[in-house]
């Protein structure tokens, strides 16, 4: 199920002729949305009334009244697959008529739903947007309000981030009075209503402390800039660098990550990274394999790939394989040439070859290419060195041969595909 969006980008139309004709594509249908619907160059769909009486402000969309009314029906008696494709193609194409659709609606929809719904508004997401989330913020439904409150929190310049960055603010400071700069952190003593209509969830869940978990809501839904101001125009690598009393530091750097991430914020995600080399692999915090992922996918693709390159140079694949699941796929090359050679120098070792199963698995899709004839050369068996795994070097050979012939494959589709066949 997790391929269907890209066969049915690969397919096109065929997709949906296929469908009506072999049940086992009837996906394709569900999923599918009519002709009629607005394409990017022309304008959304008319104004609907908003949940508070206030309209949302769209355009006629392209083809006139006859595709605003497609929409419109689909809108109302779709499927509810039909109704979610329908909505993340319009918000894709024209963000205003979607939304328009979604306002229209939004108070007969169930919760489970308003959330699914309120959850493509992150395709396209803008200060237009704001409006809508606010109203959100009151919605019956906790996890609706809290989807908001991130929304919220991803719109730098929104109302909401400007009181977020004023109780952060509140609570991370630089000491005055310390010898050498040293940020300072007060946790909150309370949890008030006010913070609870922001998204702020007053209940921590098992094993942390109140103040602390808190501490880290307000923290991740202000905006970065706000730290810039704080901390006298100091650079986000120079934030970061800066001791925190109190023990407080993994908890600070944790928040910031999560801000770093929502806000999609190159600079402090580099920041918080640090340089591959240097990152401890089983460090806790900001260092922690599922944080340094969720970090990498706000940094350019190319630096990306250079970033994971340098990390599995000095430690190798064994914690890498989240890290490589974000890379632009085909991989650079600086990228490729360094899982190639980590997994020479398991072989050379004699490491048990199922054990790097799910990079090989990783490289047969997302190698270049181009690579095959560099990697013809490991799929030669050869001699075990004392203490390997028992039959490591035929293993390892099979498992070379099995990534030559699917790059081959990949390649021989490739050139099928662009008519160089």
């Amino acid at each position: 199920t997790d391929l269907r969006s890209a066969a049915l980008a690969l397919a096109g139309p065929r997709a949906l002729w296929l469908a009506r004709a072999n049940p086992d594509w009837k996906f394709a249908l569900r999923g599918s949305v009519p002709p009629a619907v607005p394409e990017p160059s022309g304008p959304g769909v008319p104004s609907a009334p908003a949940a508070d009486g206030a309209p949302v402000p769209a355009a006629e969309p392209p083809g006139g009244a006859e595709a605003a009314a497609a929409a419109r029906r689909l809108w109302e008696e779709g499927l509810f697959a039909e109704r979610v494709a329908l909505l993340d193609t319009l918000r894709r194409r024209e963000p205003a008529a979607a939304l328009a659709l979604l306002d229209a609606t939004w108070r007969t929809e169930r919760a489970e739903d308003r959330l699914m719904f309120l959850d493509s508004l992150r395709t396209g997401l803008s200060g237009a947007d704001e409006p809508f989330l606010e109203r959100a913020l009151a919605d019956r439904s906790r996890n609706v309000r809290a989807t908001a409150a991130e929304l919220l929190s991803a719109l730098p310049g929104s109302a909401f981030a400007a009181r977020m960055a004023a109780r952060a603010a509140s609570c991370v400071f630089l000491d005055p009075a310390a010898p050498v700069p040293l940020l300072t952190v007060v946790a909150p003593h309370t949890c008030d209503a006010a913070m609870q209509r922001d998204g702020v969830i007053p209940k921590p869940p098992s094993g942390r402390g109140e103040r602390a978990w808190w501490l880290g809501q307000l923290v991740e839904a202000a905006p970065l800039s706000c730290w810039t101001e704080r901390a006298g125009g100091r650079s986000a690598a120079e934030i970061t660098a800066l001791p925190v009393a109190d023990g407080w530091q993994p908890e600070l750097h944790a928040a910031w990550s999560r801000a770093a991430v929502r806000q999609r914020d190159a600079e402090w995600s580099r920041a918080l990274l640090g340089s591959p080399s240097a990152v401890s692999a089983a460090a806790p915090g900001t260092a922690s394999p599922g944080e340094r992922t969720r970090l990498l996918s706000a940094l350019p693709p190319d630096e990306r790939a250079g970033w994971v390159a340098g990390f599995i140079a000095a430690h190798g694949l064994p914690d890498a394989f989240q890290l490589l699941g974000v890379c632009a796929v085909p991989w650079a090359a600086p990228l490729g040439r360094a899982v190639v050679d980590a997994l020479d120098i398991a072989r050379e070792a004699g490491s048990y070859p199922w054990s790097f199963s799910g990079v090989m698995g990783l490289a047969e899709r997302c190698l270049d290419p181009a690579e095959a004839g560099r990697l013809e050369l490991l799929t030669a068996a050869t001699d075990e060195p004392e203490g390997a795994s028992p039959g490591a070097g035929g293993y390892w050979s099979e498992a070379f041969q099995r990534l030559v012939r699917t790059l081959r494959l990949r390649r021989t589709m490739l050139d099928e595909l662009a008519g160089r066949a």
